[in-house]
């Protein structure tokens, strides 16, 4: 379905997104545009709370251009679909997406591009976790763990590179190394699909909604 298709990207600017990113280029879609939700302020994105100047520095670096929307979560859903029509009006014939196997977020994907004429792409779909995780790794991308989930995963993992040494350590705590439930998000500063590496600065950690943050600019 991707295949010479006109595609944008669902971009929280973490590993699955990322990843989602580089198998539908691999699949011969074209990449048109990243589209990032932000807070109802317009400075971090809604999802990993990063920066809008870092989401901007990896497209630029991807040389993808960027779309974004500003939502509280009780209009996100609006805003999400007022961007896919924008997209549709744009050419644009699909939209990837970077679920793995969470059921109910797929449904909402398939609910809100039904709206449009965009079809819904999901790459990563009931691959393996582990599996993807360690393509992501061996495919030579670079992640720093920039969140975790209060009372699952300690803060000592915020600033560490995503790399088999720091999967080990999350294996042990238990929790699920893809952290597809929200334990952990990243932020993706390299890869194959970049054409320049970001350099991240490390600012202060911070608790808020139940998530250790470790802030970051570039």
């Amino acid at each position: 379905m991707i295949k010479d298709s006109n595609f944008f990207c669902s971009w929280s600017g973490g590993k699955d997104s990322c990843l989602s990113l580089y198998h539908a280029l691999q699949k011969g879609g074209h990449a048109c545009f990243l589209l990032t939700m932000l807070t109802e302020e317009g400075s971090r994105s809604r999802s990993h709370g990063l920066p809008k100047a870092l989401i901007e520095k990896q497209a630029f670096s991807l040389k993808i251009p960027l779309i974004t929307r500003s939502a509280t979560w009780d209009d996100y859903e609006r805003e999400f679909i007022s961007a896919l029509k924008e997209l549709e009006r744009k050419g644009i014939k699909a939209g990837v997406f970077g679920d793995i196997d969470i059921d109910d977020h797929r449904r909402w994907v398939e609910r809100v591009c039904a709206h449009t004429a965009v079809k819904p792409c999901h790459p990563l779909w009931k691959k393996g976790r582990k599996e993807l995780l360690e393509q992501f790794i061996r495919k030579g991308f670079k992640a720093t763990v920039i969140s975790v989930k209060g009372g699952l995963m300690d803060r000592q993992f915020l600033g560490k590179v995503l790399d088999e040494d720091v999967v080990r350590e999350i294996e042990k705590t238990g929790v699920d190394v893809s952290g597809e439930q929200g334990e952990f998000h990243t932020v993706v500063t390299d890869g194959p699909v970049f054409s320049f590496p970001l350099e991240l600065r490390l600012g202060e950690q911070y608790f808020h909604d139940g998530y250790w943050f470790q802030d970051v600019s570039v």
